[in-house]
């Protein structure tokens, strides 16, 4: 295995257990929607460095994927708490 993308597994190998220690500890729900974020684009940057270092572009329907699933959940997330905000007041 290539020692570039060995460390770049190292690096984010770790930085994906810390952002689920996150999900999992919470406190809020906004909590645990940022970490889920990081987490996504944790995966697309290992998607990205892999197809850079072997030089294909096989992975860009699931990067593209992977960035809606991101972004339809953000909006969700946003939209439940407006939403809770709104009835508590």
């Amino acid at each position: 295995m290539n020692i570039l993308l060995m460390a770049i597994m190292i690096v984010f190998g770790v930085a994906a257990i810390l952002t689920v220690i996150r999900i999992i500890r919470g406190p809020s729900i906004l909590d645990r929607a940022v970490a889920s974020d990081v987490l996504l684009t944790e995966v697309m940057c290992v998607l990205g460095a892999e197809m850079a270092i072997n030089g294909h572009t096989r992975n860009i329907p699931v990067l593209l994927i992977i960035a809606a699933i991101g972004v339809f959940g953000s909006i969700a997330v946003a939209r439940f708490v407006a939403r809770r905000d709104n009835t508590t007041q």
